[in-house]
């Protein structure tokens, strides 16, 4: 049962129980070990009583001196049970981003999108807020259109109906709403959402071009113009 669990769907072995395992074994050999020193100093007829009693206070003294590896891997431990993620997951810490490739007894592995690794402590990985892309259902894209304040009311008011009709051929992708959400300080200020119906990001991309590019042309057939800030220079009070 462990070994086939231990392999992904392609046979191949499943890195993440791989980890896993690693942490397990290492965790185990502490406990077999400590165990069997223990029955092997009984049998020998030395008071191990005592011993416990006396390995229990230094053993305090040494927890204090490796408190950080020793945090790193009881988080290890709780990354491989509760699984915030697993190898393969694409992740975000801060402002560092990039796909998980080990899971170790003190540190996670992590390929960053520039191509660097990064290695974070297991514990740190656990005290903040950690960010799963792999386990997206949709990504959700909003951004706002500057139009300019010269357009028509009328033209204005077929801007939802433009977008809407310029995102939908492009699949998979859902349009939420289309928007005037202020009237800014130079331009009017529309806000479109909508969703990408797959976390793939080579997807999102692709559709996001397509959608700007039959945009663009679809606000040239109704002449509609895009607003851009302008600077107001002074030239002995005059201003160009």
């Amino acid at each position: 049962m462990l070994i086939r669990r231990s392999l992904g769907p392609d046979g191949k072995p499943d890195l993440s129980v791989a980890s896993s395992l690693g942490v397990l074994r290492f965790v185990g050999m502490i406990v077999i070990g400590a165990v069997v020193l223990i029955l092997a100093l009984d049998n020998m007829g030395i008071a191990v009583t005592p011993l416990l009693t006396g390995l229990g206070i230094s053993g305090i003294a040494v927890a204090l001196a490796v408190q950080n590896v020793l945090g790193d891997l009881f988080a290890s431990l709780a990354i491989l049970l509760d699984k915030p993620f697993v190898v393969g997951d694409n992740i975000q810490v801060g402002t560092q981003a990039g796909t998980v490739e080990r899971i170790g007894i003190k540190t996670t592995r992590v390929r960053a999108t520039g191509g660097e690794q990064l290695i974070f402590a297991n514990n740190d990985l656990l005290k903040g807020v950690l960010q799963n892309f792999k386990r997206m259902d949709e990504r959700r894209v909003a951004f706002n259109l500057n139009i300019r304040y010269a357009t028509a009311p009328d033209k204005l008011r077929q801007i939802p109906k433009i977008v809407e009709s310029a995102l939908l051929p492009h699949t998979p992708v859902r349009f939420e709403r289309c928007n005037l959400r202020t009237l800014g300080d130079w331009a009017v200020v529309c806000e479109v959402v909508y969703f990408v119906m797959t976390p793939d990001f080579r997807t999102h991309v692709m559709a996001q071009e397509a959608f700007s590019l039959e945009l663009l042309e679809r606000f040239a057939e109704a002449g509609l113009s895009f607003a851009y800030p302008t600077t107001i220079a002074m030239d002995g009070g005059k201003a160009f």
